[in-house]
Order: structure tokens, then sequence, then C-alpha cells
């Protein structure tokens, strides 16, 4: 059995802090002191990245970690293959399709014009719904398309919907379920994979044991 720690990718933000808190009540326990990108856990058994979540992909694809927390969603936008060993119970949203409060045709129009981060994502599905779409694509704040009139829909994420409340927008139509995997990149799950597996198996135990005392 090799010495190597397995290398993991996690998400800056609240999918990091979430995975953070679930690894650290299975005994896996690890910081980013210093503003560093990089740590190990206490065993020595895993050594992780801290990455900007649309590089995550990136990352696990060129076999820098082989292991990552990554969002369907990402997943999908990256055209890249991993294998998929967990759904995660946490950060789950919705792909939805929204505009401008009362302003909108549920979405029904012959050709829609919309603003997305999610540019594959949106063709695809359109394209399978054989309606025509025009994307516009935008990495901020998409929300500010049919605010300032660039576009009278856009595809985003929702989770709370308080943004687009705030912004006088609505959701139309939720066009798919977001859901956070473990991901490996096929070919160091292959050499790793005993390995791999009993720790997919502490996943699964960790969390259930985690959610439990989140509920009491």
């Amino acid at each position: 059995m090799t010495n190597e720690p397995l290398l993991f990718a996690l998400p800056k933000g609240r999918l990091m802090e979430k995975s953070q808190e679930l690894f650290n009540s299975m005994g896996i326990k690890f910081s980013f002191d210093n503003r560093k990108l990089v740590a190990d856990d206490q065993t020595g058994e895993f050594r992780f990245f801290l990455v900007k979540n649309s590089d995550l992909p990136t990352y696990v694809h060129h076999g820098i970690a082989g292991l990552g927390v990554c969002g369907s969603d990402v997943i999908y936008e990256s055209g890249k293959d991993f294998y998929k060993l967990h759904t995660f119970s946490y950060g789950s949203t919705k792909m939805c399709l929204a505009g401008l409060k009362g302003a909108h045709n549920n979405g029904n129009d012959a050709a829609l014009k919309v603003s997305s981060k999610f540019t594959r994502f949106t063709r695809d599905y359109y394209n399978s719904k054989n309606t025509p779409v025009e994307i516009i694509k935008l990495n901020g704040s998409v929300e500010l398309g049919p605010v300032l009139g660039l576009s009278p829909y856009i595809v985003d994420l929702v989770e709370t919907g308080n943004t687009l409340r705030a912004n006088n927008l609505e959701v139309i139509k939720e066009l798919s379920d977001i859901k956070v995997h473990l991901i490996a990149n096929p070919a160091y799950y292959k050499i790793n994979y005993k390995r791999i597996n009993k720790f997919v198996e502490d996943i699964k135990k960790g969390e259930e044991n985690w959610n439990r005392e989140k509920q009491k």
C-alpha cells in the first residue's frame, strides 16, 4: 500500500465548508491556514487542494487531483468524463429559467434569448426541446441580464430564490436538479481503487452519522 496521500480537490466556498465539516466529523481533520491553498490532513492520508469551483474538473481531469467534490452543473459544463463515486446529501440546488416578475411568456417564446454562465447546459437543454435559443455568456451576476435589458431570460442555479426576489425576478421553469458528487479521475481510480473504495464506504457511513447528529 502506497504511503502517498490521496490527492483531493475542494471548491472554494460553501461546498468546501460543508465537505470540511463532514470530513472533520469522520476524523479527517485539516485546515487551510494563512490563505494557503494546500493542506494535509492530520494522518497524512489526504492532501487537499483549494481551487476555484469552475477549475476543479480541470485539475481532476489532468490528474493533479485524483478526487474532487463537484456539482453536476460544473461537471456538465466542463464536458469531461469522471467516475461519480458518491452523491452527497448537501449542496443540492436547481437549474432554472427565470425572468422579470410578470413580464414573461412562461418561457414558451418561439426563440429564447438567455443570459447564462451555463452555456453548454442551456444550449443542449433547448436543443433537445427543438427550441431555438440565443445565449449570451455572463460570468458575473446574471440577474442583471433582464434587469438591464440584455436578455429577457436567464438560466442559473436557484437555491433559496432570495437574489431573484431582490431583483424583481422569478423562476419560470425548473430545468434540472443539481447534485454534488465525489468524482474521480478514471486512471487515478484504477491505480488507487482499493483505498478509494474504502474511503467511499467510510463517507457513506460518516455522512449518515453526520446527518443523524445534526438532527438531534
